[in-house]
This record gives C-alpha cells, structure tokens and sequence, in this order.
C-alpha cells in the first residue's frame, strides 16, 4: 500500500483492488442465490398450501370493498358480529339481484345469437369459397369432416373432462361457502388484528410489522375499489354503446367488461375483443368497427386519465411488471391466478417502499417521497450541507 503524493490519498495494489471486488461480488452472488432459495421455497410451499391460500386470499379481496361499510356501521353503534352480518348479506343480495336480472336476458336472447352466429359462419363459408382464398368445395368439406373426426375420437377426454367439470363446480361451491365463511369474520374482527400484532411482538418489532402489514393493507384496498370504479366508467360506456348500437346481450356483456377490468391491460382486451365479436356476429361489420372505436377510446380514457388520477403515485405500477405478473399468475394458477397477480404485487410493492424508508433512515438519509418514519423514529431534517441526521439514533431495521 502506497501514498499517491500528488493526490494526497492512499493507493493500493491493482490485485488487491480486484480481489477485494471479487470477494464483494462473491458475497453478494452468495446472497442474491440464498435469496433465489427463499422465493423458490415460499413458492413451493404456496403451491402445497393453495388450496387454503387460495380461499383466504379471494376472502381478503373481498373483505376490502365490505370492511368500510362495516366500520361505518361500526362507528354508529351497531355491534361488530351485527355489521358484518347486514355487509355480507348485502353483498349477497347484490349479486343475486344481478343474478336474476341477467339470467332472463341471457336465456331470452341466447336463441337470436345462435340463429345470428349460425348466419354469421354462412357468410364466413362463402368468403372462403368465393374470396382470394379460393378455397373448394371438396377442400371445405374435407376440412369439416376432419373436425368430425376428431371430435368422434376425443369423445372419451370430452366425458372425462366432463366428469371433472362436475368435480370442479362442486370445488368452486365448497370454496364459495369458505370464501364467504372467512369474509365474514374478517369483516367481524379484522380490525383488531394490527393492534394484536402490535401486543404481541411488541417493541420495534410490533411496530414495523403492524405498520407494513398496514400499509400494504390500505394498498390492497386502495387498488381494488380504484379497479372497481375503473372498470364501472369502462362497462357505462361501453354497455351505453352496445345500447345504443342494438346488440343482443348488451347489459351482460357490459358486466363482463365490469369483471373483466380487475384484470388489468390483459382483461380490458379479451372484454373488449368479445364485444367486438359479438357486434360483428350479430349486427354487421360497420357496428363492429364503430364498437371498436368506443373500446379503444375508453381504454385509453382509462390508461391514460382515470387510472394515474385515482391511483396516484403511491399506487403506480409500471405496465411491464404488470404484464409479468399476469403472466406469471396465470401460468401457475390459471384465471384466479391472472386475478390475484396485480392486486399481490402491489401489497408487495407497499411493503417494499415501507423497508426502503427504513434503510433510509437507518443509513441517516431522508425518507423517499411521501415516506414517513413509524412511531417513535425521527424523520432526519436536511442540515445546511443537505446532508441529513435525526436528533436521536434511528432503530435499526
């Protein structure tokens, strides 16, 4: 090790500066692999462990959008078991009044549709005869015979698959009734759960821990009744045109676009595209094309006003995580999956800026933007230099 005399600083030898960067690079592989570990780890037991997480996680989704009606109730005297009763059973009333408004028009129009679809892929026929494709008759015919075919030998996957369709459907109202069950006594308790957790571990423990699991509880919250309000103005308008253009089914297919858009990016296309279609199917291509046109429209009144406006800054999520999380959701747990993606990430991500405030102030720094410190830390104040010290030592994280 040397004095560099004319920069006044010690040097070092080049292979000691590379073996300290190596030994910092090894470490830090070290760390990232054990990391790797812990998120395969957690997966593998999510995966194992689904079946349970699975109705608490539709439970918790839920309890977001009827928690506040039940504090509310809370709050004028009702008692606890009593609001989340009158919630729930709201909550139930409303969606079999939906039920029972769209069933008649889904069995009074679905004859008209058929007769629509069946015209349509008449017409389609004749374009592949008659247009540029030049497609015979023989062609046409050896075509549908080869679709006969294969239906004939998939008979038995069709029954098997039938078969597991009832399994399914009996899974679906056994996980109906738990969904339902755990919604109810979260919206009964869940409001002592923080300050339990609080009790519990007490100390800085207790408080970071209730602090993070409150913030990403209000981000949950925050993201699924933005959505809900989101997809709201998306299937008013679009149900509005579907009215106004005569389509058949037009109250259904706007509630589709309502679910549809608590799928962000990837639900507003497949609701929009089966609009489109049906359009098409059952009016003719210049309705299609003028529903497309309103699709396209409200989208981007919603990617680029509603969803930045009502979400903010705490709430943004890039588009491309968005994407990866869909994707990833999807492949593993199918649509329920594609569901649950966007509203996990962002719990994460609140969870993830609460930890990021924390090294900030750990390491003396400002909290970022909009951070504030838990009780009993300082937020460090910028001296003149712009550095930044708290008054008292902040806890470690």
């Amino acid at each position: 090790m040397d004095r560099c005399p004319s920069l006044g600083r010690v040097t070092r030898e080049r292979s000691a500066v590379l073996a300290s960067g190596f030994s910092k690079l090894a470490r830090w592989s070290w760390q990232l692999i054990a990391i790797a570990a812990g998120l395969f780890v957690l997966g593998w037991i999510i995966g194992k462990f689904w079946m349970i997480g699975y109705p608490v996680m539709l439970a918790l989704v839920v309890t977001t959008l009827l928690g506040p009606p039940a504090a509310w109730l809370r709050a004028r005297g009702v008692p606890a078991a009593l609001a989340a009763t009158i919630t729930v059973v709201g909550f139930l009333a409303t969606l079999s009044g939906v039920v029972a408004v769209l069933a008649p028009q889904i069995t009074g129009q679905a004859g008209e549709i058929a007769a629509e679809a069946a015209r349509g892929l008449q017409v389609l026929q004749d374009w592949v005869q008659d247009g540029p494709l030049g497609v015979t008759d023989t062609q046409l015919e050896n075509a549908v015979n080869a679709v006969e075919d294969w239906l004939r030998n998939s008979a038995a996957s069709i029954s098997a698959g039938a078969i597991s369709t009832i399994g399914a459907a009996t899974g679906v109202l056994i996980n109906t009734v738990l969904v339902l069950m755990l919604t109810f006594f979260f919206v009964k308790d869940g409001h002592k759960f923080l300050p339990w957790i609080r009790r519990t571990l007490g100390g800085s423990a207790g408080v970071h821990v209730s602090e993070a699991s409150s913030r990403a509880w209000d981000t949950l919250g925050g993201f699924i009744r933005t959505q809900a309000l989101v997809s709201f103005v998306d299937a008013v308008f679009i149900g509005i045109a579907l009215v106004v253009l005569d389509v058949p089914l037009a109250i259904p297919l706007a509630v589709i676009v309502f679910f549809g858009g608590f799928i962000p990016i990837v639900g507003a296309f497949v609701t929009g595209a089966l609009a489109v279609l049906v359009t098409l199917v059952t009016n003719d291509f210049g309705d299609a094309v003028i529903m497309l046109i309103v699709i396209v429209a409200v989208q981007q009144l919603e990617g680029n006003v509603l969803s930045p406006w009502l979400q903010g800054k705490a709430m943004n999520i890039q588009a491309a995580v968005v994407l990866l999380a869909i994707t990833a959701g999807s492949s593993m747990f199918g649509i329920t999956g594609a569901f649950l993606a966007v509203p996990v990430v962002a719990t994460v991500a609140a969870v993830f800026r609460y930890v990021n405030e924390q090294i900030a102030i750990a390491a003396g720094d400002a909290p970022p933007e909009g951070g504030v410190a838990p009780p009993g830390q300082p937020v460090p104040e910028p001296d003149e230099d712009g550095a930044t010290a708290g008054k008292q030592p902040p806890e470690k994280v």
